[in-house]
């Protein structure tokens, strides 16, 4: 067998073509996985100032608050302005080891 200086160079580069093949295919799940708790956020936001909107203004934010908890979101504002309600709810995003990630989404309701 013969020497050649380019021996195993093959193994480094499927590796490293392996390491950014992970590296890119973790990235677009953390991506997706944002996208899709943004998108489960802005739904129970949604219901959530619809519910407020058609309640009383007495018990608006209470019915805000029920509704995004049915939607598993967590009430993070409340304002009722005359008949328009608007409201902040809050959802658990992706699973990251390194950090607790919320995201947020806001929703207006009111006649007109």
């Amino acid at each position: 067998m013969r020497w050649r200086p380019e021996h195993g160079g093959a193994t480094v580069l499927v590796v490293a073509m392996a390491g950014v093949l992970l590296a890119v295919t973790g990235g677009l799940a953390a991506v997706g996985g944002l996208v899709t708790a943004q998108r489960r956020a802005q739904a129970a936001a949604d219901l959530a100032a619809l519910a407020a909107a058609t309640t009383p203004s007495g018990g608006a934010c209470a019915e805000a608050a029920r509704t995004a908890s049915a939607n598993d979101a967590a009430l993070v504002g409340c304002r009722v302005a005359g008949q328009e309600v608007t409201v902040v709810v809050a959802v658990p995003g992706p699973a990251v080891p390194w950090r607790t990630v919320r995201v947020t989404a806001e929703a207006r309701a009111g006649p007109g």
